[in-house]
């Protein structure tokens, strides 16, 4: 996504940890969304204590972001770095996003907003995968050759969302596993339980699960159950708050200031 307000008049570079973070989540009805939501921010905040960091939804929590720009905007705040915390780039981050944000800006005229990158993909994300299926409750030791894989993430209706998926699944394959598949929660195929399946009938020694969500939720519970009624071995954690996704935070709001910044001269 391109930042809304970088061509604007009067533009000046900031320097870093001076615009405030508003990381922007999909939202749930479950409170355990939230709570992983928040608690991977308190993470961000312990590594940058001066860096303003504020949470959002775009549907069923709160706060909404066109609140959380509000407030900014009042309480005098010249810039923000908006961070969609979304693992692929589909109709959230490139339809539902800028569409917020244009409103914002309608709003909030003297608010200069750029725009990060979405958490995902990213080279980490493999890696916080890895120690997400590493830890006691799966104990999946990484690259395991005796192991198969399924990445499933909640899917879309963008095929180039889906494709990002079985690119990290081919990604990850190199990395000594039996194999790696990619499935899909909802919207695309093969799910979970079909990949599962095929993996076991190819004749995987174990098959196990890698649950590429953010925060706990109906797609995450949905992927567990049914993946363990396939066969599944274990089914890993959500990514949550792995140190790799706070890097991943910090790295995306950084690249969208120096974006903003070259972008100005």
């Amino acid at each position: 996504m391109r930042d809304l307000a970088v061509a604007r008049a009067g533009h000046r570079g900031i320097a870093p940890e001076k615009a405030p973070l508003v990381a922007v989540a999909h939202g749930s009805r479950d409170p355990r969304a939230a709570a992983t939501v928040e608690e991977l921010l308190t993470a961000v905040r312990r590594r940058r204590p001066a860096l303003p960091v504020a949470g959002c939804y775009l549907d069923h929590a709160a706060p909404d972001p066109l609140r959380v720009l509000g407030r900014l905007a009042a309480d005098g705040a010249d810039d923000a770095v908006v961070l969609p915390l979304l693992l692929t780039a589909a109709y959230h981050s490139k339809i539902d996003i800028p569409g917020v944000l244009a409103e914002a800006c309608t709003r909030h005229p003297r608010l200069r907003l750029r725009t990060a990158a979405t958490l995902g993909p990213h080279p980490l994300m493999l890696t916080a995968l890895e120690r997400r299926l590493a830890t006691p409750e799966t104990g999946v030791e990484a690259g395991d050759p005796s192991t198969a894989v399924v990445l499933v993430s909640a899917g879309s209706s963008d095929p180039a969302a889906n494709a990002v998926i079985e690119g990290m699944a081919r990604q990850w394959r190199a990395r000594g596993w039996w194999d790696v598949a990619a499935a899909y929660a909802s919207a695309a195929r093969p799910t979970p339980a079909e990949a599962v399946r095929s993996l076991r009938e190819a004749g995987a020694p174990r098959v196990v699960v890698a649950s590429y969500f953010l925060a706990p939720g109906h797609f995450a519970d949905k992927v567990r159950a049914e993946s363990l009624e396939a066969g599944a071995t274990a089914v890993s954690p959500v990514l949550g708050a792995a140190p790799e996704l706070t890097d991943i935070v910090l790295q995306r709001y950084d690249e969208a200031l120096s974006t903003a910044a070259a972008a100005t001269g």
